[in-house]
């Protein structure tokens, strides 16, 4: 991997902010005043859609992208070049090549993920995809391509495994990182399909499966079996990793490849499965999760019924419970992969969006939380965004 160099954490953001919502049923966007109080939602947009991620460039922090699936017409993509106002649908979304008639090639059902490339390189991003695939665009996201090898690569392609192998919903690619010292140096997890690194700009990926659990009776050496439900990287400290696992919460720490499980520390009780993982943006020692129910039936509801989340400030020796002003009981809701999120106020706000439709904020880094708009559809994703003046 790339030698360790220190990277400039993102200096305490202040003012008013927006919350870029995705829902089973369209895109809203959710405006704060400057001291995050007060809180006043938009007209749905592309109501009816299902939004998957809705996210903003923070180049220039007024365009967005939005990846939808626009009902029986199928997947595509929106752009944005004026902070929402406005949308354009991409001229080439997201797609497989073509096979010739008679061979077997696989079709987007719908663009999971999106991730602006490195500050170096502007109208550049990443998609991943369900089935899963990488794919890149350099206009800024009106037209896309496949990006590197891996989608028709014959190894890769055994360890996407088959649908049944993926999420409910699809197996997806997902978690698209950007070394910030580095625009080479990139992740991406699959789910199923484990974690993997780059350290040449696409040109090669390695897996990065040591120490990672899987599920018992599968080959812990295969990455079909490893499903990452999300991994972050430390904007403090690139060289830090943490990962929400559908076998618990780890931490990377380059250069070593060992990741170390560190949701062991959390109360039995709770576990530590779940699909979310926030980071501090300037404390590589600081992490959020959001548990649910991962017993053998999968409820994918907050345990017990009783929302609550956790935050490690020691880099997951020790786990703090973060519960006031979540309901006490009968909350059968839980938060999706990419609808909890963090600002870079001091002190830093988190917002997660629910399946209930509800969005909470914990404007205090999740001292207490509060319900900032309710009655919203499915909530898949949510995030914070600094908008443009």
């Amino acid at each position: 991997m790339p030698r360790s160099t220190k990277a400039t954490p993102p200096q305490p953001a202040a003012g008013s902010l927006a919350l870029l919502i995705g829902t089973r049923k369209g895109a809203f966007i959710l405006r704060s005043d400057r001291a995050r109080r007060a809180w006043k939602l938009s007209d749905p947009m592309f109501l009816g859609h299902i939004v998957h991620h809705m996210v903003l460039d923070p180049r220039d922090r007024h365009t967005m992208l939005m990846a939808a699936s626009t009902g029986h017409l199928g997947p595509t993509m929106f752009r944005s070049t004026d902070a929402g106002k406005t949308w354009k649908e991409s001229a080439a979304p997201p797609a497989f090549p073509k096979v010739p008639e008679g061979e077997k090639g696989r079709t987007v059902n719908h663009t999971f993920w999106l991730t602006p490339c490195h500050a170096n390189e502007p109208n550049a991003w990443y998609a991943g995809t369900s089935p899963q695939g990488l794919f890149r665009s350099n206009d800024g996201g009106v037209t896309w391509e496949p990006f590197s090898y891996i989608n028709d690569d014959p190894q890769y392609r055994e360890w996407m495994g088959t649908v049944q192998d993926g999420t409910p919903d699809g197996p997806k690619l997902h978690s698209i990182i950007v070394d910030p010292r580095d625009p080479r140096h990139l992740y991406f997890a699959m789910s199923g399909g484990g974690v993997h690194e780059s350290v040449d700009g696409g040109k090669t990926f390695t897996p990065l499966l040591q120490g990672l659990d899987v599920v018992q009776g599968f080959d812990q050496a295969t990455p079909t079996f490893h499903d990452p439900h999300c991994v972050r990287l430390c904007p403090s400290n690139p060289d830090r990793l943490y990962q929400q696992n559908h076998c618990g919460i780890y931490r990377l720490d380059r250069p070593s490849n060992q990741w170390v499980r560190i949701g062991k520390n959390m109360p039995k009780q709770v576990g530590d499965i779940g699909f979310p993982m926030v980071v501090h943006p300037r404390d590589a020692g600081r992490a959020w999760v959001f548990p649910m129910d991962g017993s053998t039936v999968w409820p994918r509801v907050s345990p017990g019924g009783k929302p609550v989340a956790y935050v490690t400030k020691n880099a997951g020796k020790s786990w703090v419970r973060m519960d006031k002003g979540f309901p006490r009981a009968n909350a059968w809701w839980t938060v999706k992969r990419q609808a909890m999120t963090a600002d870079a106020h001091h002190p830093v706000g988190l917002y997660l969006g629910t399946t209930q439709g509800e969005i909470w904020a914990g404007r205090n880094e999740g001292a207490t939380w509060t319900c900032i708009a309710k009655h919203l559809p499915e909530i898949y994703s949510v995030e914070a965004a600094a908008l443009g003046r």
